[in-house]
C-alpha cells in the first residue's frame, strides 16, 4: 500500500476509534516578535560542505572538520567515557536516521583526542519499542543493524548501548530547569550517570508531530516511557516541554558538542520516511550551543523545502499540514504509550506553521530557558561550503528588525 494511501486510511481509522477527540486545552501562543526576546551569549555555528557524489572519506573528513572547528575538545582527558547520542528513532537509513559514516568518523576523532571509551546508544520510538516493568516490545539493537549505524560505530571502537536492555529500573530522576512545563522530573538512563561526556548527533528532518526534529528534540531517546507519555498526553505544551527537556542537570553539565551531518536532508513527513533532499553541496553542522545548532539547522530544513517538487506537496505526504492528522497522530502515539484509555483524553497538541525559524514554538521556548537568544555567527570550516549558501543561512539565522 503507498505512504498516502495507508496514512489517508489510517487517519480515518483512527478517528472513528479515539473520537471524541478529548479535552483540547488550548496551547500557548508562541512568543510574538513585537515583544522583546532577550539576547543570549555569542554562540559560533560552523558549517563543513560535501560536494553530491563525494567518496566515503571526503564525507568523514567534513564531520572532523566540522567538529574540530566547532569544539577544541579541551573538555577531553586521557580516558574519559564518551557517550553519543543519535537519532535511532526507527531502522530506517539515513537520513531517516544518523549517518552510520558520521557517527563513525567521530567515534575515530573521539578516540585520537584520548577518549578511553566510546558509547553509542539511544531507544527507538514507540512504533517499534516499547519499555514497560513487564518487559519490552521491540528491539533498538536491531534496528541500529538494519540502519547501519552499528557496524559504523563497533567498526571504528565504540561499544553499543541500548536503555531499554538494562530494564525499568536503569533510569534516574533528573530536574528540567525551574518553571518548566513538566509536572516532575525526567526519566533518564542511568548509563549517562557513568560517562564524562556527551556528543548530540541528530538529523535534519520534518517530523508529523512536532514539524521538524533537531538537536532539541532528540532529547526524547533518553527518556523513559512514562516520560514520554506525560509529554504526548500533556500536549498543550509540546514544544515547550521539548526545549524545557533539554535543561536537565545532566545535560546541562556534560553535553559538549552538537553535530549533524546534513547532506541528505528529509524535507517532508518525518520521522521515518519522506522525501529526501540531497543538494548539490550537503552540509555538516556543528556547535556547542545545542539552540545555535538548531537555529542553523532548521534554517538549513526551510531551505531545501524550497526545493521540494510539487508532486511531493499535498497533505498527506506532509501531514504536519493538517491539525487533523497532528491530532490524530498524538492521540495513537498517546494510545501506544499508556493504553486506549489514556489516548481518549489528552491535550490537543497544536501545530504552528514553521514558515521562518522565528515561528518556531520549541526555539522560541529554549531562548527563554536556555539565557536568551544566542547571536549567531555562521562560519565555515572547509572551502567547499557555497558563499551563497553561507549567506543566506547567516541571513535567515539574524532576527528580522522590526518597524515602529
Amino acid at each position: 500500500m503507498k505512504r498516502r494511501t495507508f496514512l489517508k486510511a489510517s487517519a480515518v481509522s483512527l478517528a472513528s476509534a479515539v473520537l471524541p477527540l478529548g479535552k483540547t486545552k488550548a496551547a500557548p501562543e508562541p512568543p510574538s516578535l513585537k515583544k522583546p526576546v532577550r539576547s543570549g551569549p555569542e554562540s559560533t555555528v560552523f558549517l563543513a560542505g560535501v560536494v553530491r557524489g563525494s567518496t566515503e572519506k571526503v564525507f568523514k573528513n567534513a564531520v572532523r572538520e566540522a567538529a574540530n572547528a566547532a569544539t577544541d575538545f579541551s573538555w577531553l582527558s586521557k580516558g574519559d567515557a564518551v557517550f553519543i547520542k543519535p537519532a535511532l528513532n526507527s531502522g530506517n537509513r539515513y537520513p531517516a536516521t544518523t549517518s552510520p559514516a558520521a557517527i563513525g568518523a567521530m567515534v575515530a576523532l573521539l578516540m585520537e583526542k584520548g577518549a578511553g571509551r566510546v558509547i553509542v546508544g539511544d531507544m527507538s520510538g514507540i512504533e517499534h519499542v516499547k519499555l514497560t516493568p513487564e518487559g519490552i516490545r521491540g528491539s533498538s539493537r536491531d534496528l541500529m543493524k538494519a540502519c547501519g549505524m552499528a557496524d559504523a560505530a563497533l567498526g571504528s571502537g565504540a561499544e553499543l548501548h541500548f536503555p531499554e536492555e538494562a530494564g525499568w529500573n536503569a533510569f534516574y530522576q533528573d530536574m528540567p530547569a525551574s518553571g518548566s512545563n513538566w509536572k516532575g522530573g525526567l526519566m533518564m538512563p542511568k548509563i549517562l550517570r557513568e560517562v564524562d561526556h556527551i556528543v548530540l548527533m541528530p538529523r535534519c528532518s520534518r517530523h508529523v508531530l512536532a514539524g521538524s526534529t533537531l538537536g532539541l528534540k532528540a532529547a526524547v531517546g533518553y527518556w523513559r516511557t512514562d516520560t514520554r507519555l506525560e509529554y504526548h498526553r500533556d500536549a498543550s505544551t509540546f514544544q515547550e516541554k521539548t526545549a524545557e527537556g533539554n535543561t536537565v542537570g545532566t545535560l546541562l553539565q556534560k553535553q559538549r558538542l552538537v553535530l549533524t551531518a546534513a547532506d541528505k536532508i528529509l524535507t517532508s513527513f518525518g520521522p521515518d520516511k519522506g522525501y529526501v533532499m540531497q543538494p548539490e553541496t550537503g552540509l555538516v553542522i556543528a556547535s556547542e550551543s545545542v539552540v545555535a545548532h538548531d537555529m542553523a539547522s532548521l534554517a538549513w530544513l526551510l531551505m531545501n523545502r524550497e526545493s521540494v517538487p510539487e508532486s511531493e506537496k499535498d497533505t498527506f505526504s506532509d501531514p504536519y499540514e493538517s491539525q487533523f492528522i497532528v491530532t490524530i497522530g498524538n492521540h495513537w502515539v498517546v494510545g501506544k504509550l499508556g493504553g486506549w484509555l489514556e489516548a481518549l483524553t489528552p491535550e490537543g497538541l497544536t501545530r504552528n506553521d514553521i514558515n521562518t525559524i522565528w515561528d518556531d514554538r520549541v526555539l522560541n521556548r529554549a531562548y527563554q530557558v536556555f539565557g536568551g537568544r544566542p547571536e549567531i555567527n555562521v562560519k565555515t570550516a572547509n572551502p567547499a561550503v557555497p558563499g551563497e549558501v553561507e549567506g543566506r543561512l547567516a541571513e535567515m539565522t539574524t532576527p528580522p528588525v522590526l518597524k515602529g
